[in-house]
């Protein structure tokens, strides 16, 4: 269902509550939740994959990996924490808030809702 994996010196709280909270939201998609691996890493470790896997040399919080088929959401999440700690301190959010905004967002692409355009913004 859930894992989560930490590339830096990072650990999640409440885990269990934001597990139920991302199962709920699939769920009142009427979708269901297949595997989901959550990578928390540095901008180091997710520049690299930002270069290696998407041609894009930039900094990012978030890059998701949709292996969603059919009704089965899946997929794996890759976050900088670094990034969630800027992103909080610039738009003056707490932490946790941000992380969660930055986890959410994962899974709404898993959904089918895409942020290209300002219209599917």
């Amino acid at each position: 269902m859930f894992e989560y994996y930490f590339e830096t010196d990072f650990d999640i709280v409440f885990k269990n509550r934001l597990s139920l909270w991302i199962k709920e939201t699939i769920q009142e998609e009427k979708q269901k939740v297949g595997n989901i691996v959550f990578v928390f890493c540095d901008d180091t470790y997710l520049l690299e994959k930002n270069i290696r896997y998407l041609n894009h040399n930039t900094l990012t919080d978030i890059i998701s990996f949709d292996y969603t088929d059919d009704e089965l959401v899946s997929g794996d999440i890759f976050i900088s924490i670094d990034r969630v700690r800027a992103n909080a301190k610039k738009f003056k959010v707490d932490f946790n808030n941000e992380l969660n905004r930055v986890m959410i967002h994962g899974i709404l692409h898993f959904l089918g809702y895409k942020d290209k355009t300002e219209e599917e913004k």
